[in-house]
């Protein structure tokens, strides 16, 4: 890639933003819609959880083949054909005649999606060179995600009151189609000097893995055994031949060595839980909001406000305090706050009064805002620069899931404890029908924090810098031997 000016790595950055905020403001926006598409198209509770889950499962499974492909044949053509996918997927969600629909054209907007965030991620680390300059436009990248997490619901909340829930995917036009416009005209080419080679079979081996286990935790509630036990099982199979298949390949989508590194390791599985605890919150929250105290889509977007400031002005702290003094502080104080607020609905029913719901939802905020930058950080921490970027990938992955994942639990949870009571109404059985809900968001934060004490000591290094030297050596000797 040609030596950009200041300027034009400037106008490179905000293409790259403009990408970031329409997909992540997708999901935020949505959440608010939830009640106004229950109603108008006669949706269940596990139809909504299909219409998030459709979108982010498409995501965790297509991220790291996006960023391959686009390494190999081109980051601006993949990028390119990302934003006309995701801004085509926008227009027909916004025309769907009925849920079903809805949901195939989420999942056409996730593809598009899947060639957004980690191909512009791509992009900005090739554009900004110096260490410096990278580090501070990475800052810029963090703080938009932050902005579509306050910005989401008042935006969700005002179009859905005043238009229509149809009206949430109009954001995305004229947005895409300026970063795509903006992208053919200064975003220049690039590719990585030696590209990954693709892996056919272990890609089929995730999308049955997570889609079938998403549909086995979703439909649970809603039929027999005999409907979800296949799904259940495919998604075991799939699981036992990726960690059989995988090993066996030289260049695996998922290479199974990272998880010899503890830091790694945690980071995986913080990345789930944390956005596994932000997947059920916003989809709880949204549906007790206007369903049960019956409140407008606008005045929940306010209501959801003390959950998404404090993300927002946390998250570039959090990043401070991960350069200055490492991930550990930042790891626990995120696993605490978000345990907190768990155990504040779990124990003490905060809705029921609004001054513990407005803490429950200030402390997830707050334990939110400090989980992100740290993710990142801990999954490539000692790991050789060669992999780092396929380390990042896969964290990214983790996050998607998590979010799939969290929708498809408390969902269900939501879902069996309301059909239990059948002889109340929905508003009078969702505070105790959510209730485990809200256990299994604290058992979320718990796990953040007990991972943030384990994962970033002495010990937990030294295993990243063993996995490090193993990694790098085995990628030298493969090397040696296609030179010889």
């Amino acid at each position: 890639m040609p030596e950009l000016s200041h300027g034009r790595r400037m106008l490179v950055l905000a293409i790259c933003c403009m990408s970031l905020l329409i997909v992540s403001l997708d999901n935020t926006v949505l959440n608010v819609a939830l009640p106004s598409l229950q109603r108008e198209l006669d949706a269940s509770t596990s139809g909504l959880q299909w219409t998030i889950d459709a979108y982010t499962l498409v995501l965790a499974s297509l991220l790291m083949l996006a960023g391959s492909t686009a390494d190999r044949i081109g980051r601006r053509r993949v990028f390119m054909s990302g934003l006309v996918v995701f801004t085509l997927g926008s227009l027909l969600c916004s025309l769907a005649p009925d849920l079903n629909w809805l949901v195939v054209f989420r999942m056409l907007q996730a593809v598009g999606g899947s060639m957004l965030n980690p191909v512009a991620m791509s992009i900005i680390t090739n554009t900004f060179t110096d260490p410096r300059e990278r580090a501070r436009a990475i800052g810029v990248w963090g703080a938009v995600v932050g902005l579509s997490m306050a910005a989401g619901p008042l935006v969700g909340g005002l179009l859905v009151d005043s238009v229509g829930w149809r009206s949430i995917f109009w954001v995305n036009l004229p947005v895409g189609l300026a970063a795509l416009l903006l992208t053919w005209r200064f975003v220049p080419e690039s590719r990585a000097p030696r590209a990954r080679r693709p892996d056919p079979v272990g890609q089929v081996l995730v999308i049955a893995l997570f889609g079938s286990l998403t549909y086995a935790i979703i439909e649970a509630p809603h039929g027999s055994w005999r409907s979800t036990a296949p799904f259940a099982a495919l998604a075991l199979i799939s699981l036992l031949a990726l960690l059989r298949y995988e090993p066996r390949r030289p260049e695996p989508l998922i290479d199974l060595r990272f998880f010899r590194s503890a830091p790694f390791s945690g980071a995986t599985v913080i990345a789930v839980s944390a956005f596994a605890a932000l997947g059920g919150f916003l989809f709880l929250s949204t549906l007790y909001l206007q369903n049960v105290r019956g409140l407008s889509a606008m005045e929940a977007g306010l209501w959801m406000l003390p959950m998404a400031v404090p993300t927002f002005l946390c998250a570039p702290l959090s990043g401070r305090l991960v350069g200055s003094r490492g991930p550990r502080l930042p790891l626990l104080v995120a696993g605490g706050a978000m345990t907190v607020s768990g155990l504040l609905f779990a124990l003490f029913e905060a809705e029921t009064s609004n001054a513990t719901l407005l803490l429950g939802y200030v402390l997830f905020g707050v334990g939110f805002g400090f989980v992100n930058a740290p993710i990142t950080n801990t999954a490539v921490s000692g790991m050789p620069l060669s992999q780092a970027g396929v380390a990042s990938a896969v964290a990214s992955t983790s996050r998607q899931l998590g979010q799939t994942l969290g929708v498809a639990v408390l969902g269900a949870v939501l879902a069996a404890g309301v059909s239990a009571s059948s002889y109340a109404s929905y508003a009078d059985t969702f505070v105790s029908a959510s209730r485990p809900g809200w256990w299994v968001l604290a058992a979320c934060g718990a796990v953040v924090l007990t991972l943030g004490v384990v994962t970033t000591g002495v010990w937990a290094r030294g295993t990243a810098e063993r996995a490090a030297r193993r990694l790098e050596g085995e990628r030298l000797s493969r090397r040696a031997g296609v030179d010889a």
